[in-house]
């Protein structure tokens, strides 16, 4: 079963920002090292020395009750050193998703498949995440996004940097087919039915 789905509706595509060499990366996810947050801020500063314009953004709940969860004060050591812009919370991530030309999750926690991506993708947001179980379903290589190595913060960086060259044309063609491959396999309605149908087997 392909998660829990994703409500097509109310996850609309929208325009990729228009920016003159300025591209928004942004990560989704409560605030731990299992989520793949200290590589990605590893990959920001090694993206940042040859791309200043490049922003990398972390949105989602810090101080969590877990053991990998990542303080406050090693955010704010993040934060003033200048690599990530720390967004906090918020109950609608639509408007976050709006103005970011791609959403990235290096995840090697034992996910479902993520609900952050599925979100991304059908707002048409091209995604680098994980080559791991849960999110690699999300992501075909090459097509609406980019795989990478497990807890390889280099190769993460290295498919940030061809993110980020890659002309603006060519992201909001990756954001078009992930939003396909919402409609074709992930769409709420889709998910439901064969949740309904797996019931029914087991009833019968």
């Amino acid at each position: 079963l392909p998660g829990s789905g994703v409500d097509l509706e109310r996850f609309r595509p929208t325009p990729l920002p228009v920016s003159s060499g300025r591209i928004r990366f942004l990560l989704v996810a409560r605030m731990l090292w299992d989520k793949g947050v200290g590589e990605y801020v590893e990959a920001a500063r090694q993206v940042r020395q040859r791309h200043p314009h490049a922003e990398f953004c972390l949105l989602g709940f810090l101080d969590v009750l877990n053991p990998a969860a990542i303080s406050g004060e090693q955010m704010e050591k993040w934060v003033a050193e200048g690599v990530v812009t720390y967004l906090g919370v918020t109950d609608d991530v639509r408007p976050h998703l709006a103005v970011t030309d791609c959403v990235v999750l290096p995840s090697f926690y034992r996910e479902g498949v993520p609900r952050t991506l599925l979100e991304a993708a059908a707002m048409a947001r091209p995604i680098v995440t994980t080559d791991a179980v849960g999110c690699r379903e999300v992501v075909e290589d090459g097509v609406n996004g980019y795989l990478v190595k497990v807890r390889d913060a280099n190769d993460l960086a290295v498919k940030l940097e061809q993110m980020f060259l890659l002309s603006a044309e060519a992201r909001a063609e990756m954001g078009r087919l992930g939003r396909e491959k919402m409609e074709r396999e992930f769409d709420e309605r889709i998910v439901i039915d064969r949740y309904l149908s797996v019931i029914g087997n087991l009833e019968n």
